[in-house]
């Protein structure tokens, strides 16, 4: 079995998957594997928390490409295994069931670990995480024997696994530290609207709350307790957080970062020869004033997949994509293009009794970013604006009869 490889891939996911292809597509003939730390063949995350987890979608339909696929192109996958450490002098990995693999060029696409509570409680039975079909399947073998969800965190998959499980007949809680749920990534209007739609089919929204703990009875999570003393019985607690980047072999190395790896433009970590995308690589991204952000999207790792691969194969061209994001709760589709964080102003497009309109995001008069709820006319058309950081007058945007496409 071959120890060495022209390119190898570390990570199974989104970007990993999509620089194997991108590879294969540029008429790349070199040897290529794929290192997952999953037991599964690259797949798509998002549906996790929205129809995997309610049914609706099999885990097949979840590929991001059939089995022979891989083998047509000749893509070596090496799954069920951690990468532990990387030597960039030797230019090879070692893996914690002690193989050691040798590329050629790293691209290094291992994304994220749930972050998970540090109070007590948080490693009992009963407390999942929605990252890996793993962590899914375990909640859904669970669902039987529940009644009462608490889902700590009110972000997108918080949000998103809360919405299921109503629809399901379970009684969920969300508790959001913050004041607001969606607080990191949306305006003020939308977290509102959302708050209302959650509470309206009957979750309890909890906002500005900390956990103290989780209660144990008989060696499961049996409740959530409060800072302020409350206890919140739980069959199922779901922690929804955010994610830790995987990239302790990177640092350990010597690679450069800090929330993340640290890349340039063309997706090249400061080790020789190792290129970091997707979830973990912290970048200057053109659509947040150049700021070191990370982003944890399909998006971003499939164009950053895209940018390391020219690089690598010497047709070099700088990462600059405009960021998208969805969410899909009830019968609401959430559609976000460009990075709203640092807005000075929102405009509201359309009435949210309506159940479709758009808020547009504005930093010093231009255009940075939409969300568009059930309006994807919006979505479609608002991309040329943030590409243009276009500066248009706040009456035009909240004008539902003027289009969009005519304003850029």
């Amino acid at each position: 079995m071959n120890d060495r490889f022209d390119i190898l891939i570390v990570g199974a996911g989104h970007g990993g998957a999509q620089a194997a292809i991108a590879l294969r597509q540029r008429k790349f003939a070199g040897t290529i594997a794929i290192l997952g730390e999953e037991p599964e063949l690259p797949y798509e995350r998002p549906p996790l928390s929205k129809e995997y987890l309610a049914g609706e979608k099999p885990f097949e339909r979840l590929l991001i490409r059939p089995p022979a696929f891989w083998e047509e192109r000749a893509v070596t996958m090496r799954i069920g295994r951690r990468v532990v450490a990387v030597d960039p002098d030797a230019r090879s990995v070692a893996c914690e069931d002690g193989t050691t693999i040798g590329y050629g060029t790293l691209i290094w696409a291992a994304g994220g670990h749930a972050r998970r509570l540090s109070c007590t409680g948080h490693d009992l039975a009963g407390v999942h995480s929605v990252r890996s079909r793993a962590d899914v399947d375990r909640l859904i073998d669970e669902l039987p024997r529940t009644a009462k969800v608490v889902v700590v965190g009110g972000g997108y998959i918080g949000l998103e696994a809360a919405a299921v499980l109503s629809k399901l007949g379970k009684r969920v809680t969300v508790l959001e530290a913050q004041d607001r749920v969606l607080a990191r990534v949306a305006g003020e209007p939308l977290s509102r609207f959302y708050e209302a739609e959650h509470r309206a089919h009957g979750v309890d929204v909890r906002l500005g709350v900390r956990v103290a703990c989780i209660e144990e009875r008989d060696g499961r999570a049996a409740g959530v307790r409060l800072a302020d003393g409350e206890i919140l019985p739980a069959d199922m607690v779901i922690v929804g957080i955010g994610i830790v980047p995987a990239v302790e072999p990177l640092m350990a190395a010597g690679a450069r970062g800090g929330n993340g790896v640290a890349v340039d433009a063309h997706c090249r970590t400061s080790l020789p020869h190792v290129h970091a995308i997707g979830d973990c690589a912290l970048h200057a991204n053109p659509f947040a004033d150049g700021l070191p952000i990370r982003l944890e999207s399909v998006q971003n790792a499939h164009d950053m997949a895209t940018t390391a691969v020219r690089a690598i194969l010497d047709d070099p061209a700088p990462y600059h994509a405009v960021p998208w994001f969805w969410s899909n709760q009830f019968d609401l589709k959430l559609q976000t293009v460009g990075l709203s964080a640092g807005h000075d102003a929102a405009v509201l497009r359309g009435d949210p009794a309506s159940r479709s309109f758009s808020l547009v995001y504005l930093r010093e008069c231009r255009v940075v970013a939409l969300d568009c709820v059930n309006a994807t006319r919006d979505y479609v058309q608002g991309r040329a604006l943030v590409m243009a950081a276009a500066v248009v007058a706040p009456a035009s945007l909240a004008d539902t009869g003027t289009p969009l496409k005519t304003l850029a």
